[in-house]
């Protein structure tokens, strides 16, 4: 049935893409898609279109679509879809798209399923004189305008090895002058010394003392 469709629609039926803004690298551009019906029996449930390169899924929001459809990104683009449209009736979106690469033109394939589950590829890109029997929409793009420069990618932390200045302590980290409170904690305080030797020679004098009472009393 798929190439049926192709022999009966190359003709008449379509899918299209319009800008409003078709110019390479311009900002917040609303892209129109306009799938044409080429089935007398059933109407569009869902159409896939595949992003050319410079357009990232992310970088793609929903503008308008029929109602009760809704956009669901991808890995390489985005799907549309929602309740079926009346037999005959053309499929049309809109996105806005936060910007367009530097190109002359861009190729949207796209994949069209109707609600009795048959489906049209317009995925064909020209080869040379020989125009597509299903050619993919394509969007013309005029010259970037002057001054107009691709997004720049964010900064990347950098890994170079920290410098000398970088590793040395800061000087809150270091103890001002005249500051003992890290040298005290590294040993006994000169007071403690002290006071330890005035006990032990107490010590010493009292034994002698009670030697030479003992020794007196017994003679």
């Amino acid at each position: 049935m798929t190439l049926a469709l192709t022999a009966a629609g190359t003709a008449s039926a379509h899918a299209e893409v319009e800008a409003d803004k078709p110019q390479a690298l311009a900002e917040n551009v609303t892209l129109t898609f306009v799938s044409e019906a080429e089935s007398d029996a059933a109407g569009f449930t869902r159409l896939r279109v595949v992003l050319p390169k410079g357009i990232a899924p992310a970088d793609v929001t929903l503008a308008e679509a029929p109602e009760g459809w809704k956009l669901k990104p991808g890995g390489d683009g985005y799907t549309i879809g929602g309740p079926a449209l009346d037999t005959g009736v053309d499929a049309e979106h809109k996105i806005k798209v936060r910007r367009l690469p530097d190109a002359a033109e861009l190729a949207f394939k796209t994949v069209e399923t109707y609600s009795d589950g048959e489906v049209s590829r317009w995925i064909e890109l020209p080869k040379g004189d020989t125009e597509p029997a299903q050619p993919a929409p394509v969007l013309k793009l005029k010259a970037a305008a002057p001054g107009a420069k691709p997004t720049a990618s964010s900064p990347r932390p950098s890994s170079s090895p920290a410098s000398p200045e970088a590793s040395a302590p800061a000087p809150s980290e270091v103890s001002p002058a005249g500051d003992t409170t890290a040298a005290e904690g590294d040993g006994p305080s000169p007071g403690l010394v002290a006071g330890g030797a005035l006990v032990a020679l107490l010590g010493v004098g009292g034994g002698a003392w009670w030697l030479v009472k003992r020794r007196t009393s017994t003679s």
